[in-house]
């Protein structure tokens, strides 16, 4: 056991884990809104404490360490499968997501590790293909499907060949409710209310990533030149990447600060440019045929696959999906197929569908 020497002022000596003390300078320094390490509501199943590590930073190295979190190396973001080397990918884009959060958590002395846990684990249960991937699914299970469910049920019932991450429930709760997908920046007040700040971060920074990201690698592809980008958004938000982001950032803890720390969000004219960005990039970049013929074939791609295992549940097994007790076939599909990375669904659909020369033995 890691401890550390100490003494009360009437001289006892008495030894405090380096993760007790941990949560002690917590209780000093972080914020009457933060959420304390030591007053977690706990995991589904209780773990024996580590004596260095905070549940929160357990929680993300758990993350850190995962299979769902490796695979985010070769999924899409916005540009399928791109041939260049500086294009972002959903784990750089997690890993944008993580750095931006941090920077607001610890400017507002909020808990800095649940911040970071929460941010590496948002994305883990993305499909491949990105957002067309997200629209096969959701038109093809009943119940629909929405990646932030799936990041979760990742955590808790898929990785780990079915025995979960078994993560806190702040963290839980954030990866949940990090997705604003076409709607409001800022949930209602009764909703916020359930997620911490910490999450409220991760929530926002999400959005301050993809939009400043996104518009990068879109204009290095040259699917639209800085000169299409409206002037006044530039003008509200910064002409360079670094400069978007600066403002951003700064904008919502001066903001935030403004509230008195107990609400996290950014001025109303920094907002309403930030969602006026995103729809810029939903009709002009996301939706444009350059980038959209491609995501058109990887429906398809993902939409034969999906049939194919749905009536051949033992290929399922053999290329590695997972059958968890009292799934119906259609979910356990699903999760395998929102588990793929894009050149694993395009390789396999090959094996599968395209006819090969035939070799004489």
């Amino acid at each position: 056991m890691v401890k550390i020497g100490s003494s009360l002022s009437q001289g006892i000596r008495y030894t405090m884990t380096i993760r007790e003390r941990t949560e002690e300078k917590e209780k000093k320094i972080l914020s009457q809104f933060a959420v304390l390490s030591c007053e977690s509501k706990g995991r589904s199943r209780t773990d024996e404490a580590c004596p260095i590590r905070t549940v929160f930073q357990h929680d993300r190295d758990r993350i850190l360490h995962s299979k769902a979190f490796r695979r985010l190396k070769y999924k899409t973001q916005v540009f399928l499968s791109p041939e260049g080397d500086h294009y972002r990918t959903r784990l750089t884009h997690t890993l944008e997501v993580a750095q931006i959060a941090r920077t607001v958590a610890r400017a507002l002395s909020l808990n800095e590790d649940l911040t970071e846990a929460i941010a590496l684990g948002h994305d883990l249960g993305h499909t491949p293909f990105g957002h067309a991937g997200e629209d096969v699914l959701n038109d093809l299970l009943p119940s629909g499907f929405r990646h932030a469910n799936q990041s979760l049920r990742v955590v808790d019932s898929l990785e780990k060949n079915g025995a979960g991450l078994n993560l806190t429930q702040e963290v839980r709760a954030g990866i949940l409710g990090h997705s604003k997908g076409g709607g409001p920046l800022y949930l209602p007040e009764r909703q916020a209310g359930v997620l911490s700040l910490e999450a409220q971060v991760v929530r926002i920074a999400d959005i301050v990533a993809y939009v400043n990201h996104d518009t990068d690698d879109a204009l290095r592809s040259g699917v639209v030149s800085r000169s299409d980008v409206p002037s006044d958004l530039l003008n509200a938000l910064g002409k360079r990447h670094s400069e978007r982001i600066g403002r951003m950032v700064c904008d919502l803890v001066e903001s935030s600060l403004q509230e008195g720390g107990q609400v996290v969000r950014m001025s109303d004219r920094t907002s309403e440019a930030i969602l006026a960005l995103r729809n810029w990039l939903l009709k002009h970049v996301y939706r444009a045929e350059a980038v959209h013929a491609d995501f058109r074939k990887a429906k398809r791609v993902l939409s034969e696959l999906f049939g194919f295992f749905l009536e051949n549940e033992q290929k399922l097994l053999d290329n590695g999906g997972l059958r968890l007790p009292d799934d119906p076939l259609e979910v356990s599909v699903a999760d395998f197929i929102a588990g793929m990375t894009d050149r694993f669904a395009l390789t396999l659909y090959d094996s599968l569908f395209i006819p090969k020369p035939w070799k004489q033995v």
